[in-house]
């Protein structure tokens, strides 16, 4: 057990995978309020230390009061979650359920909102209720990633950058969902501020397009990220039947979500089954107990999700708001870190 943190560096931190990563505190319900404002600093400092952090055995009871928890530990207030890309359902507070994809499908690893030209810098998850097989949060070190991309694609990228495409409507999600909105006024307005190229197709149907860099630089650490979400976004992603099926029904530039060169030349299949081998590289896959608080620098960690079977419950909620407009991100070659 774990009551003062103080003292706790990440070397006193428990291995997974190789990674020093864990950190078993076991406080009871009735000591858990001032433990956790006692040593919400501690925990904030070992985040930013390492990227990551996996608490374990903490007897948090219900999305409001994780929302407090998360607030203290970022200090920051929580952010909520608009120009998504998966279904969610919102609870109490700013806490979301984490992504409902069906069980049977693999959440691949990203950094939450990478297609985006502003992200939340922290994300956290805590589990309620772990699947009886399966259904781990596996995350990767971006900066690893990076390395482990071979130099002709990371600099293909840097120099190009990405077009994100998405089609809204009834194969994917719909735009008021992803949006938080009825109102394509609002829309329009919110896709104006965030330089996102929008058009409106047929009655109730949205296309949007964005260019965004593949690469940024970590604005405290320095260290050059991978981020973005061309593996997902590119068709490949898709399972081969599910992709032939989809282009019975729709023609290729109306798929539901893609991502070009930002020329608008295509990416190659194997390009992006090279990234993908990159993260599968570098996953770590922490399992599952309950009472679990994983807490993520959202630049520096890409998480993801294994499938599962059974009933599983895993609560996420976000903080800090980073975009391309930070100058931080872009860097001259002086300030590089070594």
């Amino acid at each position: 057990m774990n009551k003062d943190l103080a003292d706790i560096q990440i070397n006193d931190l428990d291995s997974i995978d190789g990674s020093k990563l864990a950190l078993k505190v076991n406080i009871l319900s009735g000591e858990f309020t001032e433990w956790i404002k006692a040593n919400a600093s501690h925990i904030r400092r070992l985040v930013q230390q390492n990227g990551v952090i996996l608490l374990r055995g903490l007897p948090i009871q219900g999305s409001r009061k994780l929302e407090k928890v998360l607030e203290m530990i970022f200090n920051k207030e929580l952010l909520d979650y608009t120009y998504r890309s998966t279904p969610r359902t919102k609870m109490r507070g700013r806490i979301y359920t984490s992504s409902e994809y069906h069980p049977d499908e693999t959440i691949l690893l990203h950094n939450e909102n990478a297609y985006s030209n502003k992200w939340p810098m922290n994300i956290a998850f805590f589990c309620i209720k772990k699947a009886e097989f399966g259904g781990t949060t596996p995350i990767a070190d971006s900066r690893a990633v990076y390395d482990s991309i071979p130099i002709g694609v990371r600099e293909e990228f840097e120099a190009r950058n990405l077009l994100y495409v998405r089609n809204y409507g009834e194969i994917d999600l719909p735009w008021f969902e992803v949006f938080q909105t009825q109102s394509k006024t609002e829309v329009e307005a919110f896709c104006k501020k965030n330089h996102i190229q929008l058009e409106w197709k047929g009655k109730n149907g949205l296309r949007t397009k964005q260019i965004n860099s593949a690469c940024y630089f970590h604005p405290v650490t320095k260290e050059k990220l991978w981020f973005n979400q061309a593996h997902m976004f590119h068709t490949s992603s898709l399972r081969e039947d599910v992709r032939k099926n989809l282009l019975n029904v729709v023609e290729y530039e109306n798929l539901p979500r893609n991502v070009y060169y930002g020329d608008g030349s295509t990416i190659e299949d194997n390009i992006i089954h090279t990234i993908r081998n990159a993260y599968q590289e570098n996953q770590i896959s922490p399992g599952w107990t309950e009472g679990d608080l994983l807490l993520l620098d959202n630049m520096l960690y890409a998480h993801g999700r294994q499938p599962y079977k059974g009933s599983r419950k895993i609560l996420t909620g976000m903080a800090g708001t980073m975009g391309i407009d930070n100058p931080e991100l872009q860097l001259n070659e002086n300030e590089v870190a070594k």
